[in-house]
């Protein structure tokens, strides 16, 4: 049976849902059953045109502040309705509607879980005109089960020490503070490739908002949809250049004055983050962004790092004589905080799970033990692949297989694929298998060589196990084959 239109909905938007409800503490699955019945699915023609999912009116401070807007009959003919760049936008605008409106106060003094409490309490407010606007809400999110995010949220904030929405102020008057990141992050930026054999480094991201670093900055080059720049002024009469490629969109144009954390364009699949230094006497020259950012960092009190490959590049930039803290992380423990981050988009429920836990613990230990490098560098490279792609090669452990592949796919179930030369299968490992080998890979009195020969003892018997079920099965469908032909004839 496929899947319903809310579910469709609800599974593409709740990694947006989700970052509301750490960001403001509105529950995820009342953000995501306002979308489903105010843009019918995302197939409204507000959704649609103007990336509007919540039916938000542009008011004369959005107008006034250069937002755009569609013209759509609503009470009335020609109303004019907000219009984004992308959804992800429309999702935080909703949520900045809610907290700044004093009518909804009364909901976020509730429980970020209480989707209940939360959809009365919009009702109560007015939120929509129509009857009956709560037991709809209600009805959506308990048919489809959308209350499971908030589960989720609650579960990994609370294993972090914190609670949804307790930054809530700080985010309502993050822009204009005068100095921000590039992107919304908890933790650290990734770094795919850094600067050196680029004039720029590329970043990690997933078709989301890219933002201006700091106050009072000027738009001086666009090239609509695809770059920007940013150009902002020193007192000693230096300049800086800040450039964005490879985006998705851009909303702002040559000549606008931007400020610390507003949005200037969207994403791509990753962002380009140049900076262009401009001396007095015209000079310019390419400066690494490690460096910027780590003085954006330091003026803004930004507690954030720059990743690549288990090293935070601003750090050298940090420390009084230049030298680099020693802050590398080996291959298994950066692989663990990729897994574990929401910030890397591989996060897979680490800390909230106790299967998951184990599954990822599992999968990087066993990364570690199939490692046939011996450099550094090359070695994290290997670690960054795997951990952002979920998958690791186990042929170098069981020469005898063609193939031996550890997937971790969605949940964190880890789906072993094998190739023995006589047969293909793929099995997902149970809770015990992963045991196991867990129990194998922690055990600090073994070698690196007994680990492999044990590792190699379990992934055989799981191989054999399988092949038996794979062989027994297909004897069940030529045996129910030959009878239906019998019965035929």
């Amino acid at each position: 049976m496929g899947k319903s239109k809310n579910e469709i909905y609800a599974e593409q938007y709740a990694k947006c849902a989700m970052e509301q409800m750490r960001r403001y503490g509105i529950p995820a699955s009342v953000t995501l059953a306002q979308g489903i019945l105010e843009s019918s699915n995302g197939e409204s023609t507000l959704a649609k045109k103007e990336n509007n999912h919540f039916g938000i009116k542009a008011t004369q401070g959005w107008l006034d502040g250069g937002g755009r807007y569609g013209l759509y009959t609503d009470d009335k003919p020609n109303e004019k309705f907000c219009s984004y760049d992308s959804v992800a936008a429309s999702y935080e605008h909703h949520s900045r509607f809610l907290a700044e409106n004093k009518r909804y106060a009364g909901c976020f003094k509730l429980q970020a879980d209480d989707y209940k409490g939360w959809a009365k309490g919009l009702e109560q407010a007015g939120y929509a005109t129509g009857g009956n606007y709560a037991a709809s809400l209600i009805g959506i999110i308990e048919r489809n089960g959308l209350d499971k995010y908030d589960r989720m949220v609650m579960e990994e904030m609370q294993a972090q020490g914190r609670t949804p929405g307790e930054d809530r102020e700080s985010h309502l008057t993050e822009e204009g503070k005068g100095y921000a990141f590039p992107l919304e992050r908890l933790e650290f930026l990734l770094v795919t490739a850094p600067f050196g054999g680029q004039r720029s480094i590329t970043l990690q991201t997933d078709h989301e908002a890219v933002l201006a670093t700091e106050d009072n900055g000027k738009v001086v080059a666009v090239d609509t949809g695809k770059s920007l720049t940013v150009e902002y002024a020193r007192t000693d009469g230096t300049t800086y250049q800040v450039s964005y490629q490879d985006l998705a969109n851009t909303n702002a144009k040559v000549g606008d004055t931007v400020n610390a954390g507003q949005q200037v364009g969207v994403s791509g699949d990753n962002l380009q983050f140049g900076v262009v230094q401009i001396s007095t006497d015209g000079s310019r020259r390419n400066i690494d962004p490690a460096a910027y950012l780590a003085d954006v960092a330091q003026k803004g009190n930004i507690n954030l790092q720059l990743m690549y490959e288990g090293k935070d590049l601003m750090e050298k930039y940090k420390a009084a004589d230049g030298a680099a803290i020693n802050t590398t992380l080996s291959p298994e423990e950066w692989m663990k905080k990729l897994l574990s981050s929401e910030d890397s988009g591989a996060r897979l429920g680490y800390g909230t799970d106790p299967v998951v836990e184990m599954a990822i613990t599992m999968f990087t230990s066993l990364m570690a033990l199939a490692m046939q490098i011996d450099n550094k560098d090359e070695q994290m490279k290997v670690a960054t692949e795997a951990a952002l792609g979920k998958r690791i090669d186990l042929s170098a452990l069981l020469p005898a297989c063609k193939e031996c592949v550890l997937e971790i796919q969605d949940g964190g179930r880890p789906i072993l694929h094998m190739d023995n030369g006589s047969g293909i299968f793929s099995h997902e490992l149970t809770a015990s298998e992963m045991n196991r080998l867990s129990l194998v890979l922690s055990d600090t009195g073994t070698t690196a060589e007994q680990k492999r020969i044990q590792v190699v003892a379990i992934v055989n018997s799981i191989a054999l196990s399988g092949q038996v079920a794979q062989n027994y099965e297909q004897g069940m469908e030529q045996h129910n084959g030959q009878g239906e032909n019998l019965q035929i004839r």
